[in-house]
């Protein structure tokens, strides 16, 4: 092989090398964020409630939506309130274009909810959602309230980066799609039909409220009992 043959060989070489770099960076970015592919999986099933009514309210939540950390206290508070007539229950819907640490928070939650601790996760990012949402590091935030909630940490790290988590929360994003909903948090369901964000709203304070999804809940168990 002559010497300039040795050169192209070099140069197509390293081209390759490079091309191969750089499609490994974007799917490891790719996979940070979620990978944004559809699932195999099947959707959470995180529930709530004794539903002896055989009513559901379903919320699809992004954990970094400044609207779904509004409506979280009074949806808790309802829960608490119709823990005996419904199911209260939660798919993740991470908005990851607008929200940077969307489908990392949701995998927080997974990852505590394979520990039976999804519920007291899902409180612990609302509740601070403030102190992570912009962090270029949201995972060591996220590891602190796992420790505050008494998670085993070692399965905690593990689960948070396992494919099946990942795959948890794209299945939820495939599940959302068949609504035919537009992609906007929170997105709630009652019996299956979709509540528009108005009608639990107080117009007086411009705030989601008790009793208006309260009003909501008792015009589905009434219509549920044929009353």
């Amino acid at each position: 092989m002559s010497y300039e043959m040795d050169k192209r060989f070099i140069a197509i070489l390293a081209g390759i090398i490079i091309i191969l770099g750089g499609i490994f960076i974007f799917t490891k970015a790719s996979s940070d964020n979620g990978g944004g592919g559809s699932s195999s999986s099947q959707p959470t099933n995180h529930v709530k409630g004794e539903g002896q009514s055989g009513v559901t309210l379903l919320e699809y939540g992004d954990f970094q939506c400044p609207v779904c950390q509004i409506y979280f206290q009074p949806l808790e508070e309802v829960a608490a309130k119709y823990s005996k007539q419904i199911f209260f229950q939660f798919r993740n819907l991470p908005l990851t274009s607008i929200h940077q640490n969307a489908f990392a928070s949701a995998r927080a939650a997974e990852a505590a909810g394979l520990q039976g601790k999804y519920w007291e996760m899902h409180a612990q990012l609302y509740q601070n959602q403030s102190s992570w949402s912009s962090s270029s590091s949201p995972l060591e935030k996220f590891k602190s309230y796992a420790q505050a909630i008494e998670l085993d940490m070692a399965k905690f790290e593990k689960d948070y980066a396992s494919e099946a988590v990942n795959d948890a929360i794209n299945a939820d994003l495939d599940e959302f799609k068949k609504t035919g909903q537009p992609q906007s948090t929170p997105t709630i369901f009652i019996d299956g039909q979709a509540i528009e964000n108005s009608a639990m709203v107080d117009p007086a304070t411009g705030a989601p409220s008790v009793e208006k999804i309260s009003a909501l809940i008792d015009k589905a168990i009434a219509d549920k009992s044929g009353q």
